[in-house]
């Protein structure tokens, strides 16, 4: 019975040191999670950039405002942008430019509060906006009432992490069922199958990312509607509607045609899981889903600027949390459609020479 065990053991430890994929992920995979889940969740939000503006600017500034600009210039907690109204100032915010806007009354007013319109669609700012800027204010020693407005109401975590994991879901099925099932129809013998039919090479290509897209798209749907019906997320018009199924379509077709470009260079379900799912933690933790991306270290913020899952999860955050259009996320849309577009190319591309 030993020798029996000795020889199972002997062959299966042969085997994993045979295979440099799952070898290097079992001594990286560990790190790298460390590295970059330790510095990407729990970091300083500093430096929030907001908007301050005083009624009747025109007229001069109070004292009050004076006094506040300069303790708020001191601090590392804010990056001020000063505006000319009220107007600009909110229309800064609903464009995403800042996360408040701080509206002191007019020199001619006595006993008006400062307004402070504060994005409540993010995780943890929101509050670090409230303490840090009330502490600056009663801080000055002048008596000063503040109007907490959040503009888009009371958010909770669940709905600010459930619409992110919309993309988890995308990148999670086309893992499962687009790249495994490519290794599985090669050891078949079921892709070789297709070359001997006219079907051509670049048709076999389009017609797996085709499939992959359509898992994809159904897995988020699902948890779209789970997030409305539960979460209690809204989804406010038909035009909103129609811009997160276009968020949704695009970035499966750019995850999908990534993930077939990686399984066509593998014969091995286990290595190919293995980087697959090293790629899943890096661009789901730096895409802002659980944690702040303000607050994240900057050389982890450079990652989340070629991260396309960034650019999902912000698209899908100020369309169905804040309720805004195209106009706000069209910068978004652009880049998930450049990643899309490259993604499609680089997987036929890739695949078709492993068939050759």
């Amino acid at each position: 019975m030993i020798k029996g065990a000795l020889a199972i053991f002997e062959r299966d430890l042969r085997k994993f040191v045979r295979t440099p994929v799952l070898l290097l992920m079992s001594v990286i995979f560990p790190l790298v999670f460390l590295i970059i889940f330790g510095n990407a969740l729990g970091g300083t939000i500093d430096h929030i950039p907001i908007g301050v503006t005083q009624e009747d600017l025109f007229r001069g500034e109070t004292p009050l405002f004076s006094a506040a600009m300069q303790r708020m210039q001191e601090t590392e907690t804010f990056d001020i942008t000063l505006y000319r109204s009220e107007e600009h100032a909110k229309t800064a915010l609903d464009d995403g430019a800042v996360y408040a806007a701080a509206v002191f009354p007019a020199p001619y007013r006595t006993g008006g509060a400062i307004r402070l319109y504060i994005d409540s669609s993010e995780y943890l700012i929101p509050s670090v906006i409230e303490s840090g800027f009330t502490g600056l204010i009663y801080g000055l020693g002048t008596p000063a009432d503040i109007e907490i407005l959040p503009i888009y109401g009371e958010i909770e975590y669940f709905q600010f992490f459930g619409v992110a994991v919309i993309v988890l879901a995308i990148f999670t099925t086309t893992m499962f069922g687009g790249g495994n099932t490519i290794i599985m129809d090669r050891e078949m013998g079921i892709i070789e199958g297709y070359l001997t039919t006219p079907v051509k090479r670049s048709s076999i290509v389009l017609g797996m990312i085709g499939s992959g897209t359509v898992k994809a798209m159904f897995a988020a749907s699902i948890i779209l509607i789970v997030d409305v019906l539960i979460a209690g997320v809204i989804i406010r018009s038909l035009e909103n509607l129609i811009l997160i199924l276009f968020v949704l379509l695009m970035i499966s077709l750019g995850i999908t045609s990534f993930i077939i470009s990686f399984a066509s260079r593998f014969e091995s379900h286990v290595a190919y899981s293995a980087l697959v799912a090293f790629f899943n933690l890096l661009l789901f933790i730096t895409s802002g889903a659980f944690y702040p991306h303000i607050g994240m270290p900057d050389w982890l913020t450079w990652v989340s600027w070629v991260n396309p899952e960034f650019y999902s999860v912000h698209a899908l955050r100020c369309i169905i949390l804040r309720g805004q259009g195209l106009d706000v996320v069209y910068f978004d849309l652009v880049m998930i459609s450049v990643f899309s577009l490259a993604a499609i190319v680089f997987g036929i591309t890739t695949f078709r020479r492993t068939l050759e």
